[in-house]
């Protein structure tokens, strides 16, 4: 399932000039994502393990364009990550994308009424990942749990 949203006024990213930050707690999934977006011309990817401290680290960042991260992390979840995000003035609109195992209707409509920006079910599609990534750099929402 599927739904594509245009919200942000923005001018549009590209994939070699982005800054993305990867908040995931599994090593071997933020690998993959990692070289999946390496794959597609990312060049900066940062990696925090935890939602805790995230606006910490992420405001040390010189720019942060997209923020795909886990909702089931330790310390802080990707929830209440993402409040405190929403609150920092340098960071509140950067687009976050929620990337999860615990993918479902649900959780994507819980995620949705949080404030993400995006929904992506884990295991990720590397097919479809490239454009899912695309779309979010443009500012449009991309809601996929399946």
């Amino acid at each position: 399932m599927s739904e594509v949203q245009s919200v942000n006024e923005r001018a549009p990213i590209e994939p070699s000039d982005a800054h993305v930050l990867v908040v995931e707690d599994n090593v071997p999934n933020f690998v993959l994502i990692a070289r999946m977006l390496a794959f597609m011309g990312v060049q900066r990817c940062e990696w925090k393990t935890s939602g805790w401290q995230v606006v910490q680290f992420a405001d040390t960042l010189p720019r942060v364009d997209l923020i795909l991260m886990d909702i089931r992390l330790p310390y802080e979840d990707g929830y209440q990550a993402l409040q405190k995000l929403r609150t920092n003035p340098r960071l509140k609109d950067t687009v976050v994308c929620a990337v999860t195992a615990e993918a479902s209707e649900d959780q994507m409509r819980r995620a949705k009424k949080a404030g993400f920006n995006g929904f992506l079910g884990k295991p990720l599609d590397p097919d479809r990942f490239p454009n899912q990534i695309r779309q979010l750099l443009k500012g449009e929402e991309v809601w996929e749990w399946k």
